[in-house]
């Protein structure tokens, strides 16, 4: 342990936290990979959610760190590490793509050259829906937020060593530049790995409406690691209950845009009438998704808003970590409702399967050793950062 100026005190996780993240990549990844084997198709879908899964805490994370350079926001100072940390795994997305890009033609039906020839909506968007097309901007796209988060992280830290107010006005500005970025490609990856899965639906709202849940998944795991380590004393002393409950605030705006967007494309579509807009809706209601569909409605958005409405919710550490969890659970939940139904094509048959929980394991692995990592090398809060100061003495 050793002390700096702050009166921070840098420590290390237990050892077994990052085993235990080793462990759960390992399980998750081999008994996934056997599915591949099983089941391709299956598999296939629920790789996707997985990976969809991790990329929303990955990217969200780091428009968090985006928004509070931008914002020049201080009473987030001392979390903004954690975000960074959370960010870290941006780059391994590029990797883990490779085995949803290998089986493409497991997920969509734009990527069958017969099934093409003889739908005219299908080479009406083929332009844009092919397989090279696909493949060249899911890269770019990726390779885009890594670079971001590369630039960013590096002043970030770098800032901790030499105290350089140039590397905030460098992360000002580098933010202010990742956040239309950021809108732009996050509506692209909407449409490519979600929307095109049922390429004759579309919806104007759909690239704001992953926006909402992205951003709720990623306040929630920044909220629920903080609580864990105030907890546990690795926090600054002078991180308060009024810190959380920004937090809390935080989670409870966002899960009421959530639920403002998600009813606002439902409306529109219901409003409009059309049936390739329509059919998309009506398979998520009927047989077993009715019941997922009216999960969602409560879980995603009645139950938080509910326990996060009032104020002596949002310094309940207790509460937060509760919310925090149940937030994510419901954001993989919606990512399984976006994505499942189009498998069969009919999204008639509700079907649960134990690979959606082996490659859950695994993000939940990769998530909780990169933390580790990022945590054992480098300070837990910016030490050097100008904004530090006022950010520890933030009061309501």
């Amino acid at each position: 342990m050793t002390n700096n100026d702050t009166g921070y005190i840098k420590r290390t996780l237990p050892k077994n936290v990052g085993k235990l993240g080793i462990i759960l990549f390992l399980v998750g990844a081999i008994t996934g990979s056997v599915g591949f084997f099983l089941d391709p198709a299956r598999a296939s879908y629920s790789y996707l959610n997985s990976y969809l899964f991790i990329l929303s805490i990955a990217v969200g994370s780091l428009l968090l760190v985006a928004i509070e350079y931008a914002a020049n926001a201080t009473w987030s100072t001392p979390f903004r590490r954690m975000s960074e940390f959370l960010a870290s795994s941006l780059p391994l997305l590029i990797l883990l793509v490779i085995p949803l890009l290998l089986n493409i033609q497991n997920l969509f039906l734009w990527s069958h050259s017969e099934e093409v020839a003889k739908d005219h909506m299908l080479q009406a968007k083929s332009v844009y829906l092919n397989t090279p097309f696909f493949s060249v901007r899911v890269f770019v796209i990726l390779l885009i937020w890594s670079l971001f988060y590369y630039l960013i992280v590096k002043n970030s830290r770098q800032q901790d060593e030499t105290g350089d107010l140039l590397m905030t006005k460098k992360n000002n500005k580098l933010s202010i530049i990742f956040i239309p970025v950021f809108a732009i490609t996050v509506t692209l990856q909407s449409i490519d790995w979600i929307m095109s899965l049922e390429s004759r639906w579309f919806s104007t709202m759909f690239g704001v409406y992953l926006f909402a849940g992205i951003t709720c998944s990623a306040l929630a795991a920044l909220t629920f690691i903080s609580v864990m380590l105030k907890e546990k004393g690795y926090f600054h002393p002078k991180i308060t209950k009024d810190h959380f409950y920004s937090l809390g605030t935080l989670m409870f705006v966002f899960i009421c845009f959530w639920g403002y967007i998600a009813f606002s494309q439902y409306m529109l579509i219901w409003y409009g009438n059309l049936p390739e807009e329509t059919f998309w809706f009506m398979q998520r209601w009927k047989g077993g998704w009715k019941i997922v569909s009216l999960f969602i409605i409560f879980g995603h958005f009645l139950v938080p808003f509910s326990v996060l409405l009032s104020h002596p919710s949002k310094t309940n550490f207790k509460k937060l970590k509760f919310i925090s969890i149940w937030i994510l659970a419901m954001h993989f939940i919606d990512l399984y409702w976006l994505i499942m139904p189009g498998m069969n094509g009919n999204g008639l048959n509700f079907s649960f399967s134990w690979m959606d929980i082996s490659f859950l394991v695994a993000t939940i692995g990769i998530i909780i050793y990169m933390f580790n990592r990022m945590f054992e090398k480098y300070n837990l809060i910016p030490v050097k950062d100008p904004k530090l100061q006022r950010g520890l003495d933030f009061h309501l």
